[in-house]
């Protein structure tokens, strides 16, 4: 059974900054997925963390909902990124629009995000091989 434990959680300020200075992103309307190499704990392969923006959802009540909703279907699907992942990532899950999708959409893109994620990793290792 699938599991989002603490020790998954991206937790860590300077990993985040670090992020949104020099990390990359993929994105699939209305997700985001930013990611950046290593700083995660010795055995693990990722960190994760989600944020909805107070930009399009003013109510936290809003924010919450959508961010269990980016929690679960990360929870579901994760095994889409660790079974492929040959180094440790941290990422970070953003929902980008102010449009309400279900449940079943919000899944089905992260699906899609995470297929997308690892195409661009082959694209980016495949450019390093030329090299």
């Amino acid at each position: 059974m699938p599991t989002y434990p603490k020790s998954e959680k991206l937790k860590s300020r300077n990993t985040i900054d670090l992020m949104f200075k020099s990390g990359k992103s993929v994105s699939k309307y209305p997700l985001r997925l930013t990611y950046v190499k290593g700083n995660v704990d010795e055995g693990q392969m990722l960190k994760m963390g989600v944020s909805v923006s107070k930009k399009y959802f003013k109510k936290a009540v809003d924010r919450n909902y959508f961010k269990r909703v980016l929690r679960e279907t990360y929870r579901l699907n994760k095994h889409l990124l660790i079974d492929r992942l040959e180094e440790p990532y941290c990422f970070m899950l953003f929902y980008q629009s102010k449009d309400r999708l279900t449940y079943e959409e919000i899944n089905l893109k992260t699906v899609q995000l995470f297929e997308k994620f690892h195409l661009q990793l082959q694209e980016i290792k495949g450019k390093q091989d030329r090299f």
